[in-house]
C-alpha cells in the first residue's frame, strides 16, 4: 500500500466534500493518507482523518461579486503565515512522512513540493477543464479564459495524471487528462428525490439584489442558506447552516436558485432539479458552469440579475425538469477504479507516461 500525501484547497465546501469521498476510499483500500488544508477543508475533514492544517489563499465578494483589491489585500496580509506553513509543511508532510505519491485538489503547496521532490503528482479536481479540455465559450469571455487557464498552471503547474470531473464533456488535449463524472458525496447519493413547493436558494451572504427580488414573487416559497440566520420574511424562509437540512430541502425543491459553484449544480442535477445559475462576478469558472448549464438545457444562466430572468426561469420549470430525465446518473466508482489502477501501475510507470505526454 502507498503512502500519499492529498493536498485541499480550503475555499469553499465542495473540494473538500470530493476529498471526503476520495480519502474514505484510499484509507478503506489500506492507504496511509496525510491531508494538508485550510479554512472550510479543514475544518470538514479533520474530525475524520489526520489533517495538516496549512495557510492557503481566500476570495473575497460582496453583492455576487469577486472584490479583487480585498482578495489581494487578505491574501498579502496573510503572507508571513504562508511562508512558514509552506516550510512546515515540507518538514513534516514530506521530510518526515516521505510520501510515495501526491493527489492535489486544487491545492499549490503539495503540488509544488511534489514537483520539487520528483513526486508522482495526480490532480484531482474540476478546474482543469479550462486548462485541458475543450469547450466553447462566448467572445467576451475570452480574456477570462486565458487568465484562468494561466492561473490553474500557476496554482498546480505539472501534474502527472489530471483526473477531471466534469458535468459537460469535452475533447481532452492531451494524453494524461481523463474525465470522469463529478463526485458526489454519499449522503447524496443515498437521497431519494421528491418535488415540493419550495424553491431552494443558495447564496453568499450580501446578494441582496437577489433578495429583493424573490419578495417580489409572494406565490413562491423560497428557502435561503446562506446567511446564516433562522426567520421568516414573508415568502422567504431563512435557515441556518446544516448539512442534514439543507440535504433534505434540496431533495424535496422543486428548483434551485443559486450561485454557479460545481458542487451544488451537479448534486442538483443528480436529483433532478432545474437550476437558476448566478455566477459571481469575476469567477470565470462559475461563468463556465452556467454556460455549460445553459447548453445542456437544464436550466438557465444569468450574469446580471434581472426581474426577468427569475421569471422566465419559472415558467421554463416544465421543459428543464422534461431534459433532466435523461441526465446520466451513477456513483463516484469509475474514478475510484481508475485511482486504484493509477496507484497500483506504481510512481516510475505514471511519470513515464506524463514524460511521454504533451504535459503543460
Amino acid at each position: 500500500m502507498a503512502r500519499i500525501v492529498y493536498g485541499v484547497s480550503g475555499e469553499g465546501s465542495g473540494h473538500s466534500s470530493r476529498a471526503r469521498e476520495i480519502l474514505s476510499h484510499l484509507i478503506k483500500s489500506g492507504h496511509e493518507v496525510k491531508v494538508a488544508s485550510y479554512d472550510r477543508g479543514y475544518r470538514n475533514l479533520s474530525d475524520q482523518f489526520d489533517v495538516h492544517e496549512i495557510t492557503g489563499l481566500t476570495i473575497v465578494s460582496n453583492d455576487n461579486k469577486i472584490s479583487p483589491i480585498r482578495t489581494l489585500l487578505e491574501n498579502l496580509k496573510g503572507l508571513p503565515d504562508g511562508v512558514k506553513s509552506f516550510r512546515k509543511t515540507r518538514k513534516q508532510l514530506f521530510k518526515q512522512f516521505q510520501p510515495e505519491f501526491v493527489i492535489t485538489d486544487f491545492e499549490p503547496t503539495t503540488a509544488y513540493l511534489a514537483n520539487y521532490y520528483n513526486i508522482p503528482l495526480i490532480s484531482l479536481d474540476n478546474q482543469h477543464r479550462m486548462r485541458y479540455m475543450e469547450y466553447s465559450r462566448p467572445s467576451d469571455l475570452a480574456k477570462d479564459a486565458l487568465v484562468t487557464e494561466a492561473v490553474i498552471k500557476a496554482m498546480v503547474p505539472k501534474p502527472d495524471v489530471s483526473l477531471v470531473t466534469t458535468f459537460h464533456f469535452g475533447k481532452i488535449k492531451n494524453h494524461h487528462t481523463y474525465l470522469f463524472p463529478p463526485i458526489l458525496r454519499e449522503a447524496v447519493l443515498s437521497l431519494t428525490p421528491s418535488v415540493k413547493d419550495h424553491i431552494l436558494v443558495y447564496a453568499t451572504s450580501g446578494f441582496e439584489t437577489l433578495l429583493d427580488q424573490l419578495k417580489d414573487y409572494s406565490r413562491e416559497t423560497f428557502v435561503v442558506y446562506g446567511y446564516d440566520k433562522d426567520e421568516q420574511e414573508g415568502n422567504i424562509q431563512y435557515r441556518p447552516f446544516s448539512k442534514t437540512g439543507f440535504l433534505e430541502d434540496l431533495a424535496a425543491c422543486k428548483a434551485v436558485i443559486a450561485t454557479a459553484g460545481f458542487t451544488l449544480i451537479t448534486e442538483s442535477l443528480y436529483l433532478a432539479k432545474p437550476y437558476l445559475a448566478l455566477p459571481m462576478k469575476g469567477q470565470f469558472e462559475q461563468a463556465l458552469n452556467a454556460l455549460m448549464l445553459n447548453e445542456l438545457g437544464y436550466g438557465k444562466a444569468s450574469f446580471d440579475l434581472k426581474k426577468d430572468d427569475i421569471a422566465t426561469f419559472l415558467y421554463q420549470l416544465p421543459e428543464y425538469t422534461e431534459n433532466l430525465i435523461d441526465y446520466p446518473r451513477q456513483g463516484n466508482q469509475k474514478i475510484t477504479a481508475f485511482i486504484d489502477e493509477l496507484l497500483e501501475a506504481g510512481g516510475d510507470k505514471l511519470q513515464n507516461v506524463s514524460r511521454h505526454s504533451n504535459r503543460k
